[in-house]
């Protein structure tokens, strides 16, 4: 465990099991539960089982990954402020001056997880030799993490998530001015909510290097919204095992990078509770997508102005050229932000392609790093 973590927090640490990065292994008895939490164990085939089927031998194509060898630590977080114990994947940064450094700050979207981000992080600490970190956390009712205090982790309105956002980095890193820089990485609901952390970070004096939004465009998302329950319809209610939820990912074309998937999947199911209601699978979702629609408008209505107004560098990246609405054409056309456009992939880009995103948001951080850098100096003279 990092010093930084040592001084900044109280938290139970989830020793990974280290696997290889792309095929599955077998853990020991006495390691901590990063696999076999998220995993769970497989449906028997039993035959008084109350479904009319028996479930499939589970392909091991689709076997699941250990997220161990992408992130240094696992760790579980108290943020009081928010009465929630927070998942946490962390690689801190190497610097070689003494410094804080930089991290970025992954957050992701409605019904993911941290480990979503575990290829791309990967990469990220490979291009910059360790000196970027990579901070990527479950938000409430996502993953890992869980409510304390007895309270309820049932509020996914936008404010609600910033704050959560917000008390995490508070806890970690308690010492503004010692803090590392941030570069904030958000996808789709994820990326409404690092677009509003900004301007509370910056007013509590801690460091922006820049901010990046990942396909997601407020003009497109909302009116997407009335074909959503249609959309989650067409998604299976549950699944005969850890391996069937990888497939149907795959096959759905939900994600399209299959090791990325073998990692990041375990973490979106949970074991259906025992007794099993008649006909219900193995394993169900962790969060039902149905249930947090009413939050849905709130995540992306203003996103484009917040992100434009944002005091920092802005990044957007997009899976297809199509998607501008007015405001960020208008902004695009003067400027105020720089976007790109990775091919060959779907909505979950930072999956499908990881390389490529982490090449486009190296160089991102590097120039506006430098930036940020200079103005701190000559803030200093």
């Amino acid at each position: 465990m990092s010093d930084l973590y040592r001084s900044a927090m109280h938290a139970r640490i989830a020793k990974l099991p280290q696997l290889p990065p792309d095929v599955p292994g077998e853990e020991d008895e006495d390691e901590e539960d990063e696999v076999a939490d998220s995993i769970g164990a497989l449906p028997s085939l039993s035959t008084n089982s109350p479904s009319s089927h028996l479930p499939r031998t589970p392909n091991p194509e689709y076997a699941p990954i250990s997220g161990a060898s992408y992130f240094s630590e696992a760790v579980q977080v108290d943020v009081p402020a928010s009465k929630l114990d927070v998942r946490v994947y962390y690689t801190p940064p190497q610097t070689t001056d003494g410094g804080a450094g930089s991290v970025m700050v992954c957050h992701h979207g409605a019904g993911f997880a941290g480990l979503s981000f575990a290829l791309f992080a990967k990469e990220i600490t490979r291009m910059s030799k360790g000196e970027l970190g990579v901070l990527s956390l479950d938000a409430r009712r996502h993953g890992k993490t869980r409510p304390t205090e007895g309270s309820s982790d049932e509020d996914l309105s936008l404010n609600i998530l910033v704050q959560d956002l917000y008390n995490l980095l508070r806890v970690v890193f308690p010492d503004a001015s010692a803090a590392p820089s941030f570069l904030f990485v958000g996808h789709s609901m994820g990326g409404a909510v690092v677009v509003n952390v900004v301007p509370r970070l910056l007013e509590a004096e801690y460091r922006v290097s820049g901010v990046a939004v990942l396909d997601v465009v407020e003009g497109t998302a909302l009116d997407a919204l009335p074909h959503m329950p249609s959309i989650l319809n067409s998604r299976p209610e549950g699944f005969d095992s850890v391996s069937a939820a990888i497939e149907w990912h795959i096959t759905a074309h939900q994600i399209r990078n299959i090791t990325s998937a073998r990692v990041s999947v375990p973490s979106l199911i949970t074991p259906t509770p025992e007794p099993r209601p008649r006909g219900k699978r193995a394993f169900t979702w962790f969060t039902p997508l149905r249930t947090t629609g009413p939050y849905w408008e709130g995540w992306f209505k203003g996103l484009s102005t917040a992100f434009l107004a944002a005091r920092t560098a802005r990044l957007l990246v997009l899976a297809g050229t199509d998607r501008l609405d007015r405001e960020l054409m208008i902004g695009q056309m003067q400027g105020k932000f720089q976007m790109v456009v990775v091919p060959n992939t779907g909505h979950m880009l930072h999956e499908d392609d990881p390389l490529t995103l982490a090449q486009t948001l190296m160089e991102f951080w590097r120039r506006n790093e430098r930036v940020l850098v200079g103005i701190k100096k000559v803030g200093d003279l």
